[in-house]
């Protein structure tokens, strides 16, 4: 798997922090815009994310470029609505060779399992291939392909939603990867924009496990690893 943060809005922070100062002066925004120092866009958006003033992140959008997750995972990911998607088309892009495709570590660390798994990808293939170059279009073929059909895809949320991704996505209890897909992106948006991203990540970081009876009982352990993400 492969996450490259691709574009960004100019300057997040600054345009996060004109845009909630705004909400609260009676000045020009021109007039706003020349008075925000550095120290006053970071101290400004530190104080407006602790409140919950969320609203404001939605200025700031990024996108990112994901390669080789599975068609499980990229199921999962969009479900997050409050986004925009370019996939890869299984209609307009078929499989000459062989679809490259993901396997769970459950499976890897078991060769005999990993060799059934490797024979019914070989088979769903052979499947694919024999439909297509009997005439039936791959858009219909791609019937036969699995969950494990490795994909690409872009991806562009704004801030909010990102910190909201991040808060369920990158908990110990999401699906192992779409959970390391989300950490990849958590690592590539936080030195851009540090004010956004300093505190994000799983909802156990800022107080009690969300999850309930469901916790993982690693609250502990899961906020060492985030405060020490490169």
């Amino acid at each position: 798997m492969k996450v490259t943060l691709l574009q960004h809005t100019p300057e997040p922070e600054r345009t996060v922090a004109l845009a909630a100062r705004l909400c609260y002066s009676p000045a020009d925004i021109s007039e706003i815009q020349e008075k925000l120092t550095v120290t006053d866009i970071t101290a400004f958006l530190d104080k407006v994310i602790s409140l919950g003033h969320h609203s404001v992140l939605e200025h700031a959008s990024f996108t990112f470029g994901i390669d080789g997750i599975s068609r499980a995972a990229s199921h999962q990911l969009v479900r997050h609505r409050i986004a925009s998607y370019s996939q890869q088309s299984q209609r307009y892009v078929s499989h000459a060779q062989r679809f490259n495709a993901v396997v769970p570590d459950s499976i890897t660390a078991r060769p005999e399992l990993l060799a059934r798994f490797e024979t019914q990808l070989q088979a769903l293939h052979d499947c694919y291939r024999t439909l297509v170059e009997a005439g039936v279009p791959a858009e219909d073929a791609r019937y036969i392909l699995p969950n494990a059909t490795e994909t690409k895809i872009i991806v562009t949320m704004n801030a909010r939603e990102l910190r909201h991704f991040f808060a369920l996505r990158c908990c110990q209890r999401a699906q192992w990867e779409i959970r390391s897909m989300a950490i990849k992106m958590l690592m590539a948006a936080r030195p851009v924009a540090p004010a956004f991203f300093r505190d994000a990540g799983p909802g156990c970081l800022g107080g009690p496990c969300p999850e309930g009876k469901f916790s993982c009982g690693k609250s502990a352990e899961v906020r060492e690893q985030f405060a020490t993400l490169p």
